[in-house]
């Protein structure tokens, strides 16, 4: 009996074995973003204006869909939009293009050809195209305002507008000043720098002047002399830019300078418009980023007129504007901020300074989504069912009486119709690929739109664990565990921490893989378990959670690390004598410290990108979490991993891009620099030309370049 049980379990055995070798294997051009065919594909849908009907392009043809109808139709084919460009004199189309909707029956599109962007507008009713005005293909930054389709944009230094035909040259700046970029290295999210009225007649934009800043070098190699390629880069307590915000009026031709006022060092965020043309607001930031003033301004003058509100807090704040103002109103409008620990949208009075919070609850509001057609509902996105879900929601603003409209766990990105009666979810989880359902206002599912193949159903993939420990303050902390594909639990595996830790990630999500992506999936192919952690002070957990860093970036960071270390070791299958860590960036920063801290435990360490002082980190970031180094200086010692090198012990691979503009190189260098002074031994390897992460073919190369390093020594 026991001859035919063991040969009964060899077979099987042998089966699964072979199962698993029909299978693909993932390559380091797979984990590099090269092959598209390994992510879920997917479908651009969106709504017609004004209606319940749903559109999207299907090869040659745009197909349209109502919510009651069992099947979509075709609205224009490709031969029905060439024949519309043929009657008009226009050239002909090679392919449907992007239509952005004015309403029912109008929409315009961008082309390109040698020299310019083209700007159609289609009128479908009438079967009219007209062209409204070309611009440089130099152009960069391009904003459309409808329905006029006046168009701004940036060329090299300078903001210019396309009103028709006519094109107005709006600054003509000296170098080192910008107008209409995105400022302050694009914290408090900034979006860009160019910000259109309601009606179109005028611009508020950003002008930058970083002629006060410190030049830094960056140099360009592909020269045969190298080549100075110097950056304005203000680091952490040093000099920076300075920023204005003006406002064309695109009419008359007159320019207005907002009196923002003194210090000129501070920080100017979420520009809001007024829906009545006359006023703009300024979320008014000063540098300690401690204390801010959302101040309102008349457009035509530019001078201050009030105050709405003050936002201060202890640690720092830090606006996600812009405001978003009620339709049909000049005097209320929302606002998100993390007020009671929490971020929560909130609704204000521009004429009674009141506020009242509309949201509330232990869960961030990750997402403020618009209002319904009558203004008297909202939508948001919020974790209020899990840290790592995303769901939508819409809330009665004067009753407070909200409805959730997804259902499926996962990550969810929902469209509305303009009406707000139906919605189209957008949706993955850890078992779905990538779905479009649709939806009504009562969150009932009513159809699936789209679903998307799992494209790795035909790969080696291993499995995923979802895990939650308890941080030192109680607080919980998600794990995820990448088993390889051909696990056996009688064995003993290395480990791979691969981490990032720092603020405005998330890595560990209830969705398609479960955050981990390719790469990880590679290295957990190749032998290894690949474990990860969203320690303290990583994104979207409230105020207690991710302010625990505040001038003392890494260090409740690798006590949390440390606390996913003691659970690995107590799985049967983990060998804790083979742990190492991975990470890029913050993530180099927080690998570099587990090996620095830890030599006992990680015995090999990969560190990419890695800050190894904050000193030499901008001032936006680095001052709110780190404050300056003079206001600082023991929260910098301590931090520092330059002045730590005398406790490097083991295996440490540091990648760093020669020009990389964010951690820049003087990072890594000055850190192998003391530990040659120590006398330690590091392996370095530079990717030159790169900025600050390895795109492109040479991708795979750094993929390789990782996964031997931890194959010939872990």
């Amino acid at each position: 009996m026991k001859r035919v049980f063991l040969f009964f379990a060899v077979l099987c055995c042998i089966t699964i074995t072979a199962a698993a070798q029909e299978k693909k294997m993932l390559t380091p051009e797979d984990a590099a973003f090269l092959n598209r065919a390994v992510f879920p594909q997917g479908k651009s849908v969106r709504w017609l204006p004004d209606s319940d009907k749903f559109i999207f392009t299907e090869e040659n043809n745009l197909m349209v869909q109502g919510v009651k109808d069992k099947a979509a139709k075709v609205l224009y084919s490709l031969d029905d939009l060439n024949t519309i460009m043929t009657n008009n004199s226009l050239d002909s189309l090679k392919r449907i293009p992007f239509l952005n909707w004015i309403d029912n029956n109008t929409a315009y599109y961008l082309t390109s050809n040698d020299d310019n962007y083209v700007l159609n507008c289609i009128d479908f009713k009438n079967k009219k195209v007209e062209t409204i005005t070309s611009i440089p293909n130099t152009a960069e930054n391009i904003k459309i305002t409808t329905p006029s389709l006046k168009v701004a944009y940036t060329i090299g230094n300078d903001l210019y507008v396309n009103n028709g035909e006519k094109q107005i040259q709006i600054t003509q700046n000296p170098e080192g000043v910008i107008a209409g970029q995105a400022v302050h290295r694009n914290e408090f999210a900034i979006d860009g720098g160019i910000f259109w009225s309601p009606d179109g007649n005028k611009i508020a934009y950003y002008l930058m002047d970083e002629r006060m800043v410190t030049d830094y070098p960056l140099v360009d190699i592909t020269t045969r002399v190298a080549t100075d390629k110097p950056i304005k880069y203000p680091m952490a307590g040093m000099t920076s830019h300075q920023v204005t915000l003006n406002i064309y009026d695109v009419t008359t031709g007159n320019e207005t300078l907002i009196k923002t006022g003194e210090p000129v060092d501070q920080y100017l965020t979420a520009i809001t418009w007024n829906n009545d043309n006359k006023k703009i607001y300024i979320g008014v930031l000063n540098r300690e980023q401690n204390h801010l003033k959302f101040n309102e301004y008349d457009a035509q003058t530019g001078n201050f007129v009030k105050t709405i509100f003050e936002d201060a807090d202890e640690q720092y704040v830090e606006p996600q504007g812009p405001a978003y103002f009620l339709p049909g109103s000049d005097h209320e409008f929302l606002w998100r901020a993390q007020r009671d620990g929490y971020y929560h949208i909130y609704l204000h009075n521009t004429n009674t300074l009141e506020a009242k919070q509309l949201t509330q609850g232990d869960f961030v509001v990750t997402e403020f989504n618009g209002f319904d057609k009558s203004g008297n509902n909202i939508y948001y996105t919020s974790t209020e069912v899990s840290p790592l879900q995303r769901h939508f929601y819409k809330q009665n603003i004067k009753s407070g009486k909200k409805t959730r409209i997804t259902r499926q766990h996962g990550t969810h990105q929902v469209l509305p119709n303009s009406n707000g009666n139906y919605f189209l979810d957008y949706y993955s989880s850890t078992d779905v690929a990538n779905n479009i359902d649709l939806m009504n206002d009562k969150g009932v599912f009513l159809k699936r739109i789209y679903e998307a193949v799992d494209p790795l159903k035909d790969y080696n993939i291993g499995t995923i664990e979802l895990d939650t420990l308890v941080s030192e303050d109680g607080h919980a902390l998600y794990t995820r565990l990448i088993k390889p594909y051909n696990f056996d639990p009688a064995k003993k595996y290395p480990v791979i921490v691969y981490v990032y830790g720092g603020p405005h990630a998330q890595m560990i999500t209830d969705s398609w893989t479960a955050g981990a992506g390719i790469y990880l999936h590679y290295l957990s192919q190749e032998g290894f378990l690949v474990f990860t952690l969203d320690n303290r002070g990583s994104a979207d957990r409230g105020e207690a959670f991710e302010q625990v860093i505040h001038r003392q970036c890494g260090q409740a960071e690798v006590r949390d690390q440390m606390v996913g270390i003691e659970y690995l070791k107590t799985l049967p299958y983990v060998d804790t004598e083979r742990i190492g860590s991975d990470g890029w960036s913050y993530g180099g920063f927080m690998s570099t410290n587990l090996k620095i801290y830890h030599p006992e435990t990680f015995k090999v360490s990969v560190a990419g990108g890695p800050v190894m002082d904050w000193k030499y980190y901008e001032i936006m970031y680095g001052e709110r979490y780190m404050d300056t180094p003079e206001e600082n200086p023991e929260g910098y010692e301590l931090t520092s991993l330059i002045n730590k090198t005398d406790r490097l012990e083991g295996k440490l691979l540091i990648i760093h891009c020669t020009t990389d503009p964010v951690v820049v190189w003087q990072h890594s260098l000055s850190f192998i620099e003391n530990c040659i002074h120590n006398g330690k031994q590091v392996d370095y390897f530079v990717y030159p030309g790169h900025d600050h992460n390895v795109y492109g073919p040479d991708r795979a190369h750094l993929i390789v370049k990782i996964t031997e390093y931890f194959k010939n020594n872990l």
